[in-house]
């Protein structure tokens, strides 16, 4: 307890709530003398508060700062002295930086501790901060996500349970064993379908119809039925299960889904109806443009690869470097074939007819293609030529390196989000199981058997990381306040 003598010392003290007065404060271990009139620059602050409230007692000391030495008054505080060095820094510099290697989230959490304005946070760790907030709330999706998997509303109708269940049946491969099947059969024959799409253009595999043209064997035909039946019924059971079916149809994959589905109904309705509204001739066109149509199940793997799926985020989020080689290379087009054009027409027997036309020479020269088709004859045409080839490798070569960044970059985000959100439910299930495990806990019994209660404790549970976006409930470190 503190004696009465230095109570009484404290709140009689007016001296020690001038600005010139210099406090001590102890963060962690670490010492530091800091001087009223420079706290004061910002008086919302903790620490500015700190030098002000003598005159208010212990009680309002102690509300500011964790223990209190009223012999050496020195203040204690139980937090990163790291991250308070940084945040020293506004009343010297006006704007704080955040060192390399602290958390953002956990400087965050630092500057609303010390109440400083998060305005105040320079520019460029502003953006390192947004950059974890995404990730923090990608974290809370898939968490929550999971959660609403495991859990069930009672009160939801039978429908909507089978809706829910059917749209997790076909979406989340990993949802179950059954599901997993289901995924790798989808895979399977989008696979085949393609094979018989390639096996059906091959001469010994066709036969001869009525009019004796040559047509794809009826045992490919057979399965190109099968496999076609087999995607109508996909397509229309994650319609039906869809949560949200206008934004379900309108989705980019499930396009590729009809583009791929389309032709083969079309096709039989033009053989079987549009002989007698247009000539056969016309029909059989019709058609053959129509299975060419058919390539575009190729794409129905990107729902079953992740690394595809990751292919098309990285050339995505790399529309800025591309929009760059294709800029260098239509210059670079545009400059050698004109070059190429006219030293070229000296020669006779010149190959270069026209500046369009030097434009199929300049792109296969520059992207190292060559074909031999047309090339030049003069030596001022041969040393374009050069020139065009080493400057295309250069054009190639300089945005290809951001490109591989960017694919390497979410490659890495999505591993580091799945283990983080596996680490969550972990901590989260921990919790909810008394704060730990037995010696007889295995990660096995983390996934098996309990998400009711998961779901039920998630609100009470947290981590070192922990995602705000799961819970309203504000969570607080336990300070030790010995002398109060």
């Amino acid at each position: 307890m503190v004696p009465a003598s230095s109570l009484e010392e404290l709140s009689g003290d007016g001296s020690d709530c001038s600005e010139e007065v210099e406090i001590t404060v102890n963060v962690g271990g670490i010492r530091q003398v800091l001087y009223g009139d420079v706290l004061n620059r910002y008086p919302e602050t903790r620490l500015a508060e700190l030098v002000n409230c003598m005159a208010g007692g212990y009680d309002a000391i102690f509300s500011l700062c964790d223990d209190y030495d009223p012999g050496k008054k020195e203040f204690y505080f139980d937090r990163d002295p790291d991250a308070f060095k940084c945040i020293i820094e506004v009343y010297l510099y006006g704007e704080v930086h955040m060192k390399k290697g602290i958390c953002p989230i956990c400087f965050k959490n630092e500057m609303d501790f010390w109440r400083v304005d998060l305005d105040l946070l320079d520019d460029c760790c502003k953006s390192h901060l947004n950059e974890k907030n995404l990730e923090l709330e990608e974290i809370a999706k898939r968490v929550q996500t999971i959660l609403d998997d495991l859990g069930g509303d009672t009160s939801e109708s039978k429908w909507k349970r089978f809706q829910k269940c059917l749209w997790k049946f076909m979406e989340k491969p990993e949802s179950s064993f059954p599901a997993r099947i289901t995924a790798i059969l989808s895979f399977l024959f989008i696979l085949i379908s393609s094979t018989v799409m390639c096996i059906g253009t091959i001469p010994e595999m066709q036969v001869e119809d009525l009019q004796g043209n040559h047509v794809e064997h009826p045992t490919l035909d057979s399965i190109e039925t099968v496999c076609i039946g087999w995607f109508t019924l996909e397509y229309l059971l994650r319609l039906i299960s869809s949560p949200n079916r206008l934004h379900f149809a309108l989705s980019f994959m499930n396009i590729i889904d009809v583009l791929a589905i389309l032709p083969f109904y079309v096709s039989i309705i033009l053989t079987n109806l549009g002989a007698t509204i247009m000539g056969l001739t016309n029909v059989q066109q019709a058609i053959q443009a129509l299975r060419i149509m058919r390539i575009a199940r190729i794409f129905k793997l990107a729902r079953h690869s992740s690394g595809l799926q990751t292919l098309t985020y990285a050339l995505k989020s790399s529309f800025k470097e591309l929009g760059l080689l294709l800029m260098y290379l239509a210059v670079g087009i545009f400059v050698f074939s004109a070059l190429g054009y006219t030293m070229e027409q000296s020669h006779p027997d010149t190959l270069f007819k026209s500046i369009p036309q030097s434009f199929w020479w300049a792109i296969i020269t520059m992207t190292t293609v060559g074909y031999g088709d047309i090339y030049p004859k003069t030596t001022l045409g041969k040393l374009n030529a050069a020139t065009s080839f080493l400057c295309g490798v250069i054009a190639i070569a300089l945005p290809i390196h951001p490109i591989i960044n960017n694919f390497v970059k979410y490659y890495n985000k999505q591993r580091v989000l799945e283990t983080a959100t596996k680490h969550e439910l972990e901590l989260m299930e921990l919790h909810s199981n008394g704060g730990y495990l037995g010696t007889n806990g295995s990660s096995k019994e983390l996934s098996e058997g309990r998400g009711l209660s998961v779901g039920a404790h998630m609100k009470v549970s947290h981590s070192d990381t922990f995602i705000q976006a799961l819970t309203e409930e504000k969570h607080h470190r336990t300070r030790l306040q010995s002398c109060k």
